[in-house]
């Protein structure tokens, strides 16, 4: 093939071809106005010298790199465990990709990883971010405000002043704990996770609700994170400790299907025995023995709104406070 063949093709190309200036060219390109007619003459032209715009370069005229983070704040292991976080990266990578986005995914496991991430974004390399499970006083979180980058929560944490989408973690956790109690629990315990961050402490928050005068901090668990294992290792204390409980909510799916293997090892049968419910319904909620009765919580479409949020922020160039509810319905399967 010769040299000129392997050419890359030009705005010159396509203005020469379609007639018209530079300029006109290049309005089309970067989205202004020119007559039908121009606009047609030029369309036809890239399509025949197969002009494919330089996106680099319009974006660093731009100074933007058409680049959003993915930043979640959890372990690697999590991260690859927990199907909650897989949905809200497809709701959030979906709604990016329709606006000509990338998504770069940042995982935070440690001091190292927030040094780390901190540089890259204070490095320009990403237009705006989308965090997940920021905690109170997290170091990203500070990094992310001192930048003035345009940013998107999914939770709440109660430190931070910028948009952010999330659900009612505790009028969900209530209305699954009252439906658990409406079937007739008498000792209704709870595995409450991730207590560092918002939806944790909303969650036993929930719980505290729907108890009322009946609520027993000793049948409370504490776990650092939403996982299978915390729950089987949090399950097997609490029957040590209350061996007549009858009922359990757990702080996540992941959390209750371990919770239901602890009870299976050490005789109890679910529902008979002890019910148990959880939160997110997620993928967890059908791999246990029996079904798992839960909450419904969006995952995708968090992330779908988070995305939408950081995107509206760039549009507008505006740093909304406010944040989006979207609803959580209650689940009822067969484990309660």
């Amino acid at each position: 093939m010769s040299t000129s063949a392997r050419r890359r093709s030009t705005v010159h190309d396509v203005a020469r071809v379609a007639g018209v200036s530079r300029g006109t060219v290049s309005r089309v390109i970067n989205g202004g106005y020119v007559s039908d007619s121009a606009r047609t003459a030029i369309e036809d032209a890239i399509r025949e010298v197969g002009y494919v715009p330089n996106t680099a370069a319009q974006n660093l005229v731009r100074q933007r790199t058409q680049a959003i983070a993915f930043i979640v704040h959890e372990p690697h292991a999590l991260f690859l465990e927990d199907p909650n976080i897989g949905a809200i990266m497809l709701g959030t990578n979906e709604t990016l990709s329709a606006a000509d986005y990338q998504m770069v995914c940042l995982v935070v496991d440690s001091v190292r990883d927030t040094e780390r991430v901190a540089r890259y974004l204070n490095g320009g390399f990403v237009d705006g971010a989308v965090i997940v499970s920021a905690r109170a006083q997290d170091p990203i979180t500070k990094a992310v405000m001192r930048l003035d980058l345009p940013v998107t929560y999914v939770g709440h944490p109660p430190d931070v002043d910028a948009a952010w989408v999330g659900v009612d973690n505790r009028g969900a956790a209530q209305a699954v704990t009252s439906r658990l109690l409406a079937t007739g629990r008498k000792r209704v315990g709870m595995i409450a996770a991730a207590l560092d961050r918002d939806s944790g402490t909303d969650r036993l928050a929930g719980f505290t609700d729907a108890l009322g005068d009946a609520f027993d901090p000793d049948l409370v668990e504490e776990v650092p994170l939403y996982s299978y294992a915390d729950g089987a290792a949090a399950m097997t204390r609490l029957l040590e400790r209350a061996p007549d409980i009858d009922g359990v909510f757990a702080a996540s799916d992941a959390v209750a299907a371990g919770a239901m293997w602890a009870l299976r090892e050490a005789g109890r049968r679910v529902p008979d025995d002890v019910g148990v419910v959880g939160f997110d319904n997620s993928s967890w909620a059908t791999r246990t023995t029996p079904l798992l009765s839960t909450v419904d919580q969006p995952a995708e479409g968090l992330g779908a709104a988070a995305a939408a949020s950081v995107l509206a922020q760039l549009r507008d160039d505006q740093r909304p406070r406010e944040g989006i509810m979207l609803p959580t319905p209650v689940v009822w399967r067969d484990s309660a």
